[in-house]
């Protein structure tokens, strides 16, 4: 219970999460154009992108305990945060990815007029993805049995 059955991700909306590390995240900003070389193809195919997020957190933003080693002192480890980077829908289907491979991720921050981009943005959409009418139940005979009986214990 409370677990995850599946996740539908649409093919034409996939995304890369790249991890970079804390000190590479100087000059990265929303809307900053990215190539992304997949494992899967090889450097013959390059996927154009562009940053539509950072995470506000590293995976270990939560840990209970920072890390340590042998002797028990607690050392500085050089975190990774997730850029969340949109991919090109025509490139996604020529050539098809599957969620978790391995990806290069290469941001280019020296064209980009930072001073004009966000620091952090959001992506809200108006409407959903995808809709499924599988869960809709009709209610009417159900409403009408109530008012039957409502209507029948009034005149009791």
């Amino acid at each position: 219970p409370g677990q995850s059955l599946m996740a539908v991700v649409p093919a034409r909306q996939m995304w890369v999460n790249a991890n970079f590390k804390e000190t590479q995240l100087t000059d990265v900003r929303i809307g900053q154009s990215v190539n992304i070389i997949s494992d899967l193809y090889g450097e013959n195919v390059v996927f154009h992108g562009r940053v539509t997020g950072i995470n506000m957190g590293t995976g270990n933003a939560f840990s209970l305990l920072p890390a340590q080693n042998a002797t028990g002192n607690w050392i500085k480890i050089v975190q990774r945060v997730p850029v969340e980077v949109s991919l090109d829908p025509k490139e996604l289907m020529e050539h098809p990815l599957r969620i978790g491979l391995s990806m290069t991720a290469t941001i280019d921050t020296k064209n980009e007029d930072i001073a004009e981009m966000p620091d952090l943005a959001s992506t809200v959409t108006s409407m959903p993805a995808y809709t499924s009418k599988a869960l809709v139940i009709d209610t009417s005979p159900i409403e009408k049995e109530i008012s039957n009986i409502i209507s029948h214990n009034g005149q009791l």
